[in-house]
């Protein structure tokens, strides 16, 4: 039996890794800063340990205790927009976090697959004649978490270049699932439009640009996608985990706003605006494709999904 770890285990795709991996009967452990997940409810507590990647000598006792064949590194300081004003702990936890693990697995399981989340930010200032992104564009990161991104990437590389270690490389687009904080714009529109039908709030929905488009990946679709790059990908290359679709987000909220039935007035709202945004990220997918990927979630059943769990959580 494969024992697998995976760090960021109470995150939306944290979360949702431990459901594939204990499906195929793998032996599943999880790092996290915080065991109180109602997420995790199905899982023996046991095989929660509660630790902080910023800390070398932690995450490198938990790598020794658990002596893992898989590592899935989704520990992150994971929202692009907080970056901006938390660009210390973002470079903190995304690339110190990153590095603690990689040479803690090289120091005590050399062999062990090891999966790190990159990001579509790296890709940075796109143009929309650049869509769709391959892999091999350059990398141009203009917000903080992208730039913590891309050294995450870097140091995956090189230690499958210098260490011959198994390091896996998924740039991942925007998932979008349930159980996730109000960080991004599907969680937040969905957040306050259940707010609205419960009664408490008016039925306004505050938003920021509503013209950027990016390619929204279900949760799902994404875990399924990182399962196969592992059984059957090669370490050391990137692969855009995406859909090849772009949708404006005007569009999803007004199909957010149709799932619930209500009708709501929209407000800009100064401060939810970026100091600089990409006006269109979009991926080729053909990488993963070629993995024998195919998409199974329409962007509506997400939101439908997305839209029914916030109104569980109010």
């Amino acid at each position: 039996m494969k024992k697998v770890l995976i760090t960021g285990m109470t995150g939306m795709i944290g979360s949702h890794f431990v459901n594939a991996c204990t499906s195929k009967g793998w032996e599943t452990y999880g790092v996290a800063r915080n065991s109180a997940s109602s997420r995790l409810a199905a899982i023996p507590i046991q095989n929660l340990i509660n630790c902080d990647i910023i800390g070398y000598h932690e995450i490198e006792n938990v790598v020794r205790k658990v002596s893992p064949d898989i590592v899935i590194h989704m520990a992150a300081q994971a929202f692009n927009g907080s970056s901006w004003n938390a660009e210390d702990i973002t470079h903190l936890t995304n690339y110190q976090g990153t590095l603690n693990v990689l040479r803690s697995c090289k120091q005590v399981v050399p062999n062990a697959k090891i999966l790190l989340a990159c990001s579509s930010a790296e890709y940075g200032n796109v143009r929309p004649d650049e869509c769709p992104i391959v892999e091999e564009r350059l990398l141009q990161p203009f917000s903080p978490y992208g730039v913590s991104k891309v050294g995450v990437e870097c140091l995956g590389y090189q230690y499958f270049a210098n260490y011959g270690m198994s390091i896996y490389l998924p740039r991942l687009f925007i998932h979008v699932g349930t159980g996730h904080p109000p960080a991004t714009a599907i969680q937040n529109f969905a957040r306050q439009l259940a707010l609205i039908s419960k009664g408490k709030a008016e039925p306004a929905i505050r938003v920021g640009s509503l013209e950027t488009s990016r390619d929204f990946i279900d949760v799902r679709d994404g875990v399924d996608g990182m399962m196969l790059l592992l059984e059957l990908g090669k370490p050391g290359i990137p692969v855009n985990i995406c859909t090849g679709t772009a949708h404006k987000i005007s569009d999803i909220l007004q199909i957010l706003i149709k799932i619930s039935g209500l009708e709501v007035k929209v407000l800009q709202d100064p401060g939810l605006m970026r100091p600089s945004d990409e006006p269109l990220l979009l991926g080729n997918n053909s990488r993963l494709r070629a993995l024998g990927w195919e998409q199974k979630y329409t962007i509506e059943q997400t939101l439908q999904a997305v839209y029914e769990n916030w109104l569980s959580r109010i």
